[in-house]
């Protein structure tokens, strides 16, 4: 059980995922709940539920669940639109928001799926304009 924990951690999880597998595994290991706060910064309730949750549903129940929305763009639009920034001399957040949302009727709840457009065009922060 010990061993797969340490493979696990070895493979360097998301950082969530981390916390909850080296808090599972300071515990096995005979560590204090209080060593463990200390170190890890984390709260006796959580130790607590993560260990229970290791010993009654295995590592796999450690890994985060959500794995994300699917993207509404499918891959040649999003090609298109990263060709087109590529095209522009400048990027503007409000004009790549007004181009997807004229040619894909498409508008993204989350800023970051925009942020995201433009570092998979290359962005460079000297090319970004903010108005």
């Amino acid at each position: 059980m010990l061993e797969e924990l340490t493979e696990f951690i070895q493979s360097n999880p998301a950082p969530r995922e981390l916390r909850r597998a080296i808090t599972v595994s300071m515990q096995l290991k005979g560590y204090k709940h209080r060593e463990i706060q200390e170190s890890l910064s984390v709260s006796s309730g959580f130790i607590s539920k993560w260990n229970q949750i290791f010993t009654m549903q295995g590592l796999s129940a450690l890994k985060l669940a959500y794995k994300g929305s699917v993207g509404y763009l499918k891959p040649d639009k999003r090609a298109a639109i990263i060709d087109w920034l590529q095209k522009n001399n400048y990027w503007n957040l409000g004009e790549l928001k007004a181009y997807i949302e004229e040619q894909y009727e498409i508008v993204f709840s989350s800023q970051q799926s925009y942020y995201e457009i433009f570092d998979a065009a290359g962005s460079r922060k000297e090319k970004i304009s903010k108005t």
